[in-house]
């Protein structure tokens, strides 16, 4: 059996873009003609490949071929690219989809920005997920690529350690005067406000599970953003976990102070990449150790 490219082509498009009109868009076919290609592969197949959701996704099925699809899609790119061959209607560097953790997002990974700058041999399509779960983007095919805390390779991949990144749990001067006063205890933690980044993030329970062992369930902000994580710690409305590069310059700065010397988290981060041949996936891990080796702590404290 033969797989039609159109076919192929229309599936991961669709799941690409999250919906059959912007799949269409990117194809210049109707929308009309993505679900048709579609309806024959899944019969080809003779099994269900896409949920027609918003966006749309793999089902299990859907899976494998989807990996098939950024695989054939990112060969293919890098021997045009050798043998010199420029398509006008099509782009002139290699796709690579990857998923990162916001917080590794906006601190160490960006100098892998600075080197692509003066590059335009690889185009990035970057998906944030929190470090604890962002293996599941990998089992579905959807990135090649992703930092994760898991150091257990999934099938098809391999992993390799980048470092530790240490959290600190802080706060602003006047949170602590206004919340602690009479010392950071269960009942005082129990009542201040804390905020984690989202229903994934278990950071700040995961800090106070190691500094008592009373049940704490404090008023929770949900802050999506690392910046407004950050902002919301900055301006005395809540406690936090932050990475120590992101906050160094505001601890020597005074404006905001450690609610523990112990115990800080330190969170192991690994790369986890499909087990293929391909220059651009290198380059791009070699861009991230580097990154990695100069930020990130090589050796997880006891």
């Amino acid at each position: 059996m033969k797989i039609d490219n159109a076919q192929l082509a229309a599936f991961a498009e669709a799941i690409r873009e999250g919906s059959f009109d912007l799949a269409a868009r990117k194809l210049n076919v109707t929308p009309s003609a993505i679900s048709q290609r579609i309806k024959l592969l899944e019969e080809r197949m003779g099994q269900v490949l896409i949920q027609r959701s918003t966006p749309c996704q793999p089902t299990a099925a859907g899976r494998p071929l989807l990996r098939y699809a950024e695989e054939l899609t990112l060969l293919e790119s890098e021997a045009l690219s050798a043998l010199g061959v420029v398509d006008a209607g099509a782009p002139s560097s290699v796709r690579i989809p990857m998923v990162i953790n916001a917080d590794s997002l906006d601190s160490w990974f960006l100098e892998v920005f600075d080197e692509l700058a003066v590059s335009t041999a690889i185009t990035l399509d970057l998906r944030v997920e929190d470090q604890d779960h962002s293996l599941l983007l990998l089992r579905e095919g959807t990135v090649m690529a992703g930092v994760s805390a898991n150091a257990k390779a999934i099938q098809g991949c391999r992993v390799e350690a980048l470092g530790v990144m240490r959290y600190l749990a802080l706060a602003s001067p006047s949170y602590v005067a206004r919340h602690f006063s009479a010392g950071v205890n269960a009942e005082s933690l129990n009542a201040a406000p804390t905020s984690r980044f989202n229903k994934k993030d278990g950071l700040q329970q995961g800090f106070l599970a190691r500094l008592t062992d009373a049940v704490i369930k404090p008023p929770t902000h949900d802050l999506p953003t690392t910046r407004s994580f950050g902002e919301a710690v900055l301006r005395g409305m809540t406690w936090g976990m932050i990475p120590e590069q992101l906050a160094e310059a505001h601890l020597k700065a005074g404006q905001l102070v450690e609610l523990a010397a112990q115990p800080c988290l330190d969170v192991p981060l690994f790369w986890h990449r499909w087990r293929i041949t391909s220059s651009a996936l290198e380059s791009l891990s070699r861009l991230v150790h580097q990154a990695a080796g100069k930020a990130l702590r090589q050796t997880q404290a006891s």
